[in-house]
C-alpha cells in the first residue's frame, strides 16, 4: 500500500509569532534577529513583507537594512516559539501518532492508517491547516505525498498557507526539472559540485551514473540519487523516539575575536565543563575529541583526535582538545567561534583504566561528580573554576564574560 506522508511547515514562525503577539508589526517588514553585540546579529526569520524586499534569512542585519531601510527588527523570544511549536504538534498528534519534528517549526506525518477515520491525505492536510489557523492564529503550508522528501519540498513549493500534493505519478513532470537544490540533504557546496559536472536539476540527478556519484559523494551520492528518484523508504519516526547519541558537543562564539592560546584554553575549558557534565549525566564516556575553529574570516577548520582511553573527565577533555587545537590550528587569524566535540562515546560503564592511571582518574572522577551534584541542588554555575569566572582579551583593561550561543 501506498504510504501517506505529510510535511507540515509553518509559515515565517519566528516573525509570524511576533506579529501575532503584537498588533503594531502586522502589515509591517518585520525581521528577527540576534544580539549584535554578541555578534549574533543575523536574520533568524522574516515575515512575507521583508521578504518582498529580498531580505533572506542568515544574511546580516546590516545587510537586510540596506535592502529594507525601515525594517522592524525584534529580538528572538525562544519561549514562545516552543510554546507554539508544541501547540502544533499537539493538533497533529490528533491524526497520527507517527509525528517526526525537523526543527521547531516543521513536522512529517505518516496519515496512511489514518484514511479510514479522517479521510485522504489531501483532506487531512487541509483540515490540519484550518485548525492551526483558528487554534493558534498562525499558518502553516503542507506538503502531500508518498515520501518524506517530496513531501518537504511540497510544502515548500507554495507559502504560506497553502496544500501541494505531489503523487508518484508526476515526479518527473513536476519534481525532477526543479533545481537540485530543492532537493532535501543537497546543500550550498554539494550543489556547486554537482553544477560543475553538468548536474542541475533534481532529474539531473536522478539519472546520473552512480558510480560516478559514489566517487565523488560516497555514501551521500546513492542516498541524494535515491531520493531524486523517489526511492526514500525512510520511516516517520515518533517524537517519543529517542535517538542513540553519537557524539555531546558544546560550541561558543566570543563578544570579541580570541587573539592569544590563553583566551583559547578558557574557552575550550569552559565548552568542555558542559560537555563532561552532559557524558557524566548520560552515563557515557567519549574515546575522541573533535574540535572546530572559526577565524574572523569566517574559514572554519575541523580537527579530531583519539583519546588515551575512554574518559567522561572534564579536564582530560580539556587538555586533549587544546593540545590538539595547538598541534594543528596556529593562531594566524585571530578567531571567532570555538567549538568541542566528545566523539566515539561507549557505556560508561564499559571501560577499564590501567593499575597506573585509576588513582589519578578516580580523584579526577570524585571532583567532577561533586560539581555536578552542587550544580544539580543549587543550579548551573554555583560551583566552577576560578579561571571561567572572566576571561581577559589582549590590548583592553577590562574583562568580558563569554556567551554562549
Amino acid at each position: 500500500m501506498e504510504r501517506v506522508i505529510l510535511h507540515c511547515d509553518m509559515n515565517n514562525f519566528y516573525a509570524s509569532v511576533e506579529c501575532r503577539d503584537d498588533a503594531r508589526l502586522r502589515g509591517k517588514a518585520v525581521a528577527v534577529c540576534g544580539a549584535q553585540e554578541l555578534r549574533h546579529g543575523i536574520v533568524l526569520a522574516k515575515n512575507e513583507e521583508a521578504k518582498r524586499y529580498g531580505v533572506k534569512t542568515g544574511e546580516a542585519i546590516w545587510q537586510a537594512r540596506q535592502k529594507c531601510p525601515h525594517l522592524v527588527i525584534v529580538p528572538p523570544r525562544f519561549e514562545r516559539y516552543v510554546h507554539f511549536s508544541r501547540a502544533a504538534r499537539e493538533i497533529y498528534r490528533d491524526y497520527t501518532d507517527l509525528v517526526e519534528p525537523f526543527g521547531m517549526d516543521e513536522c512529517w506525518l505518516d496519515v496512511t492508517a489514518s484514511r479510514l477515520a479522517f479521510g485522504d491525505g489531501v483532506t487531512i492536510a487541509e483540515e490540519i491547516r484550518r485548525r492551526i489557523r483558528r487554534e493558534t492564529g498562525l499558518t502553516i503550508s503542507v506538503g502531500v505525498s508518498f515520501n518524506k522528501v517530496f513531501a518537504k519540498m511540497g510544502s515548500d513549493m507554495k507559502k504560506p498557507d497553502a496544500t501541494t500534493v505531489l503523487p508518484r505519478e508526476c515526479m518527473e513532470e513536476k519534481i525532477w526539472p526543479l533545481a537540485v537544490e530543492n532537493l532535501l540533504w543537497v546543500g550550498r557546496k554539494t550543489a556547486l559540485v554537482l553544477h560543475r559536472y553538468g548536474v542541475h536539476s533534481v532529474g539531473d540527478l536522478a539519472r546520473t551514473d552512480a558510480q560516478f556519484l559514489a566517487l565523488q559523494f560516497g555514501k551521500c551520492g546513492a542516498m541524494m540519487q535515491e531520493a531524486a528518484r523517489g526511492e526514500d523508504h525512510s520511516p516517520v519516526t515518533p517524537c517519543d523516539y529517542e535517538f542513540p547519541v553519537k557524539s555531546v558537543g558544546r560550541g561558543m562564539t566570543t563578544p570579541r575575536d580570541l587573539v592569544t592560546p590563553e583566551e583559547v584554553w578558557v574557552l575550550i575549558l569552559s565548552l568542555t565543563e558542559e560537555v563532561g557534565a552532559k557524558l557524566r549525566d548520560l552515563n557515557k564516556k567519549a574515546t575522541g575529541v573533535m574540535v572546530s575553529a572559526r577565524d574572523k574570516n569566517l574559514f572554519v577548520q575541523s580537527f579530531q583526535t583519539k583519546l588515551p582511553a575512554p574518559t567522561d573527565s572534564t579536564m582530560a577533555l580539556a587538555r586533549c582538545a587544546f593540545d590538539l587545537f595547538q598541534r594543528r590550528c596556529p593562531m594566524v587569524v585571530p578567531l571567532r567561534s570555538l567549538t568541542v566535540r566528545a566523539i566515539g562515546l561507549v557505556d560508561g560503564g564499559d571501560t577499564q583504566l590501567s593499575l597506573f592511571a585509576e588513582k589519578a582518574h578516580l580523584r579526577a572522577e570524585i571532583l567532577d561528580r561533586a560539581e555536578d551534584s552542587l550544580c544539580r541542588r543549587f543550579g548551573k554555575g554555583t560551583v566552577t573554576r576560578a579561571s571561567l569566572l572572566r576571561v581577559p582579551y589582549e590590548n583592553h583593561s577590562d574583562y568580558i564574560p563569554f556567551t554562549a550561543i
